[in-house]
């Protein structure tokens, strides 16, 4: 959502079915997608499953084995030398080229994500101001209840967000599914790195399509518009 609010025409690929996803979807397998699809996209934002990576499932789910996606879909963009981004948790080995936080656009989550920025530009100069935290996130830590302006979009119990909770702390309403909520980013996240992306701003204004790309984008239908990928590599 935050990309198309930025202006890019969505297209989206996920391995399972996503009834509520208000874009063009494929159902595939991420990096088969982008290796046959990938060069048609002025854009590629992914975001591989952070079990490998997050302290949460390294707590909880221990003796589990996940894979790490990241150097796969990376090497693949790099291949095809496609403009990308790769969205992960704190611990992910994705190069911090930009952190946003919840508090940077006035919402009720925390959720701090890492942004790699792999096109011409990054790494970035401009970001919002990461203002101080207003409170804790609330709900159960350790046996101790803590109220706070923030709501716990993971898990359930322990005074984790209801859904309609997480909808309103992320701005997200196309869907009210659970496991999509807290899988999900806020789209403002997406909608100020694709505006960076468009515009002439800081990274922009360094970004030029080879003149081959700039002819086949505007001999294909809503050429106006940049085109991006979002894919859960899964």
């Amino acid at each position: 959502m935050g990309y198309w609010r930025a202006g890019f025409d969505v297209y989206g690929v996920d391995l399972l079915e996503r009834p509520r996803y208000p874009f063009h979807f494929l159902r595939a397998d991420a990096v088969a997608a982008f290796h046959a699809t990938c060069q048609d996209f002025d854009l590629i934002h992914t975001s591989p499953p952070c079990q490998a990576s997050c302290t949460l499932t390294k707590g909880t789910n221990r003796g589990r084995l996940y894979t790490d996606l990241i150097p796969v879909v990376r090497e693949v963009c790099a291949w095809y030398g496609v403009p990308y981004v790769i969205e992960n948790v704190t611990g992910a080995a994705v190069r911090k080229d930009l952190t946003l936080c919840g508090e940077m656009f006035a919402l009720g989550v925390i959720r701090h994500r890492h942004f790699e920025i792999g096109w011409h530009g990054a790494p970035p100069l401009a970001r919002p101001a990461h203002r101080k935290h207003r409170g804790p996130v609330r709900g159960w830590r350790h046996g101790v209840y803590r109220d706070g302006p923030y709501v716990a979009a993971y898990g359930k119990g322990g005074g984790k967000a209801t859904v309609r909770e997480m909808q309103q702390a992320m701005d997200i309403t196309w869907t009210d599914i659970h496991e999509e909520l807290t899988e999900a980013i806020p789209p403002a996240y997406t909608q100020y790195i694709g505006r960076q992306f468009i515009t002439t701003g800081q990274w922009g204004a360094s970004y030029e399509p080879d003149p081959a790309r700039r002819l086949a984008a505007h001999a294909r239908p809503q050429a106006a518009l940049p085109r991006t990928l979002l894919a859960r590599a899964a």
